[in-house]
């Protein structure tokens, strides 16, 4: 039976994977600071799929919670095949307006828990000779914007390097940079979204299809859908400082993915 382990996901795009790879079969470890939260995904998603669901209740901007998750992930005996790392927040305030703890906090949950549970799983499996890791990023990473944009930046760099690493031994890695999703993030984060045209926001449910397809195919980074394609493409071509002020203004009003 095949396991997976996706923190953040009692909401949004952790949830969405939840649902897809329950329906897939997968046995679940639901990793997410609400304990409360993760007992009813839990039992709703074991009554909806009939598969076995563990709850890991870990704050990942702290020592402990990273440790928990580190733990969890190289137990071998309950070997995990897939990892999903999606936990994650966008802070409101630009830079310099946004305390600088909310900054550091940031780094630890989209930088240093991703690397450490990638290292973590990845050395599992390599020994296994199989498994699958997806470090959630955002189409943000391609942008200049604050510390939300550069701290993806870094996890589509750091999965890129890894999967050229692990190549050829069994384990795949990939960066999703989603665009806009309908989820809870913005709201959490205190972002207006009302003047973001209906085109820009993604389905979650689609989001994960594609992740999922971009995966098999042994892609390192996976941008789901051709707008933001098309937007990524020609932010990679345009001078840093068009995009840059382009991007700054857009996201002080809507925020990051």
């Amino acid at each position: 039976m095949t396991t997976s382990l996706i923190t953040g996901a009692t909401a949004g795009l952790g949830a969405a994977f939840v649902r897809r790879l329950a329906g897939d079969g997968h046995d679940l470890v639901l990793v997410a600071r609400n304990g409360e939260r993760l007992e009813e995904a839990a039992a709703e998603v074991r009554g909806r799929y009939g598969v076995a669901v563990e709850v890991l209740a870990a704050d990942l901007s702290t020592p402990d919670g990273i440790a928990a998750v580190e733990t969890r992930l190289k137990d071998p005996e309950r070997p995990v095949d897939v990892l999903v790392n999606n936990a994650g927040f966008g802070n409101r305030a630009p830079f310099l307006q946004a305390p600088v703890e909310d900054e550091l906090t940031m780094l630890t949950v989209h930088c240093e828990a991703v690397l450490r549970l990638t290292y973590a799983a990845t050395g599992a499996m390599r020994e296994r000779g199989r498994g699958f890791v997806v470090n959630v990023a955002s189409v943000a990473a391609f942008f200049p914007r604050g510390t939300y944009a550069a701290s993806k930046a870094w996890v589509v760099r750091f999965t890129e390097g890894a999967a050229r690493e692990l190549a050829g031994s069994g384990v795949r890695l990939m960066a999703l940079c989603p665009g806009f999703v309908h989820t809870e993030f913005h709201q959490r984060a205190g972002m207006d979204t009302s003047g973001l045209p209906s085109w820009a926001w993604l389905d979650a449910d689609k989001v994960v299809a594609a992740a999922i397809r971009d995966l098999a195919r042994g892609r390192a980074v996976c941008v789901p859908d051709v707008r933001y394609k098309t937007a990524v493409t020609l932010g990679r071509l345009a001078p840093t400082g068009a995009f840059g002020r382009l991007t700054t203004g857009l996201g002080r009003r809507f925020g990051p993915r």
